[in-house]
């Protein structure tokens, strides 16, 4: 061990010596402007893009690139939303096997011109400006004081049904003057569908699509360090490797860290709220870090009054994370809070229900889709909810595609929705959310847009049509995306028991983490079993199961102590012989599972009780729906 952690600060030396070699960068003032643009004179336009976040810039620039007089509108002063006035200034990438990045056309132009997955803030917004500006269809209106959909409503009659069709939006400018701008198409690109929302797009909110009710990822408020030399950079880095080389998620580049998680897990915060993870740092070029590891949670990111309090609970905290961060983390002795970031950093919030809504199959078992626009392979990746639940990798895909179907919402015509709010469920969210599959789905909105136009088609008639989808993917590639079709194999589906996997995976239960590793055939303990049954009943079953207080003895789990659990959610008072007895009456038991279970010298397997516990949902409930 000692040689490689040698090994590991030779390779150091070397390729980070250059850091403290050279003089300490200056700390510069963040640049505050919008693009070079002339002002919004026309109402009407072709098409509409709200939301100035990165997927709603590659919106904007796609739609005027495909001949379309685009209108780009956003509450904010300046461009780049989450990267340049939330501070996430590492971008979550995504690679083919061959080690490829999926994600080119536009992203691609604005990743090529910045720093690498972690850039400077400034950079980021400058590219972005660069890149709306050299669009000369492409008019910018920023800084308004609100933005609501114009909507032609619901039609109905005895023969026909004509759906809610937006026509444009209705904004409020900084001095309260009012202007409606109408287009053919709207591409909502707000971080929470909030044009969708309003105008009548039915929606899931975070996890309740898998049974939790209020259950909120955490929301982060990045802060700015300075005072960190590049001799200090070279400490931090010499003491990450060593966790490297033993065995812990760390690591260190010239422009980012992460690691120190079993430092900060001894923080101990000042109100229960607030929690610190590993540390996730991104270096400016003037040398101020940007530190992406302060949780609130709690907070329903829906309610302007709670994101309010998180703000509030986070900047009280930390003068306290700072003193911590001085007297532990090796090279930030020296470091002072200096700037906290102007928006918060919002994990999920709505999911819209789409024409197809992604699910956690499609993106686990590596699914390619017809009307493919956009690819992902990045781990599924739920967040932290509270000081309890730290966060899990439900998965790690070789790739998967964005159905040009998840863009367009149900209910409502003439709107199209990208980014993370688009029609994913939750838990694949946790790995289609990241920024390169936003701005992919973006340019394929545009385009979309155009073609749709050029057809006198409505988008969901061009979801529809698998000739124009078809014209659409080439159009696409002809603009610098690579859309082909693909097939890589999930080796987990070919396990007997990849059925139940499948199931209880469904509801978060099962993880198999970055090497997808379920251990089916790993015997499954007391202990993990109840907490399985305990929460799959919560979520999948029917609210009129028992609740019975369960014991863990501590012996090996055997079918009659399956049968005596689940005969006591039913509500009978019966000892394991009888209970076993009466599920063999009621035929529950799957014989084919019973037969692995017999041949495995009867030893309960993760992968069998997986198939016993989506048996007994469906039984359960369709008892209780008798």
């Amino acid at each position: 061990m000692k040689r490689y952690l040698v090994l590991a600060v030779v390779v150091l030396i070397i390729g980070l010596g250059w850091f403290y070699l050279g003089k300490d960068p200056q700390p510069q003032p963040l640049i505050v402007e919008p693009p070079d643009k002339p002002a919004v004179q026309a109402l009407d336009y072709d098409l509409i893009v709200v939301g100035s976040d990165p997927e709603g810039i590659a919106a904007a620039v796609s739609g005027a690139r495909n001949g379309l007089n685009t209108l780009l509108v956003d509450t904010r002063p300046v461009l780049g939303g989450l990267m340049t006035l939330g501070w996430l200034n590492t971008i979550d990438m995504n690679f083919c096997p061959a080690g490829e990045i999926l994600n080119k056309g536009i992203f691609l132009e604005f990743f090529e011109q910045v720093e690498g997955d972690s850039f400077d803030v400034n950079t980021a917004l400058r590219v972005f400006n660069q890149l709306v500006e050299n669009e000369p269809n492409l008019s910018v209106l920023l800084n308004v004081a609100d933005m609501e959909p114009l909507v032609e409503l619901a039609i109905t009659t005895e023969t026909a049904s004509k759906p809610i069709t937006v026509k444009g939006v209705k904004v409020t400018g900084a001095a309260g003057e009012i202007r409606e701008f109408t287009a053919p198409v709207v591409i909502d690109a707000t971080q929470d569908a909030d044009i969708a929302a309003a105008a009548g797009v039915p929606y899931s909110i975070t996890k309740e699509d898998f049974g939790h009710i209020d259950r909120f990822v955490a929301v982060t408020l990045v802060f700015k360090l300075a005072g960190v030399s590049n001799l200090d950079w070279y400490r931090m880095g010499v003491s990450l490797a060593g966790e490297r080389v033993s065995g812990f998620h760390a690591g260190i580049n010239p422009v980012s860290a992460w690691g120190f998680g079993q430092v900060m897990a001894e923080y101990q915060p000042t109100n229960e709220q607030v929690s610190m993870r590993g540390l996730n740092i991104g270096r400016q070029n003037d040398g101020t870090l940007l530190i992406n590891a302060l949780h609130v949670f709690g907070i329903n990111p829906l309610d302007p009054q709670q994101l309010q309090e998180a703000r509030r609970l986070a900047e009280a905290e930390l003068p306290y994370i700072i003193k911590f961060l001085q007297q532990n983390i090796p090279g930030l002795s020296d470091a002072e809070l200096v700037a906290v970031a102007p928006e918060l950093y919002v994990r999920e919030s709505r999911h819209i229900f789409a024409e197809y809504r992604l699910t956690i199959d499609d993106v686990l078992e590596n699914r390619d889709f017809p009307d493919a626009i956009a690819y992902g392979s990045y781990p599924v990746d739920v967040q932290a909810v509270d000081r309890y639940f730290a966060g899990t990798v439900v998965g790690f895909p070789a790739q998967y595609a964005i159905p040009f179907r998840s863009l367009v919402p149900l209910e409502v015509d003439g709107l199209l929705v990208v980014g993370r709010s688009a029609g994913f469920d939750s838990l694949p969210h946790g790995s289609a959310r990241v920024i390169p599959i936003g701005m992919a789905t973006g340019q394929a909105a545009g385009a979309a847009a155009a073609l749709a136009m050029e057809n006198n088609i409505s988008v969901r008639q061009l979801s529809a049509n698998s000739q124009l989808i078809s014209v659409l993917q080439q159009r696409l590639n002809q603009q610098g995306m690579k859309i082909a079709p693909f097939e890589f194999l999930a080796p987990e589906t070919l396990h007997w028991s990849y059925a139940g996997l499948r199931f209880v995976r469904s509801y978060g239960l099962a993880c198999g983490g970055y090497e997808n590793e379920y251990h089916l055939d790993q015997e499954i303990t007391e202990e993990r079993f109840i907490n399985v049954l305990s929460t799959l009943t919560k979520l999948a079953g029917q609210t009129d199961l028992s609740r019975p207080k369960l014991s863990v003895e501590g012996n090996a789990l055997t079918v009659d102590d399956i049968a005596y659990m689940f005969t006591r959610y039913l509500g009978m008072e019966l000892n394991q012989s009888q209970a076993y007895q009466y599920l063999m009456a009621e035929n529950f038991f799957d014989e084919a599972v019973m037969e692995k279970i017999a041949t495995n010298e009867r030893i309960i397997t993760r992968g069998a009780t997986y198939m016993l516990l989506e048996d007994f949902i469906i039984y359960a409930n369709n008892q209780s729906g008798q």
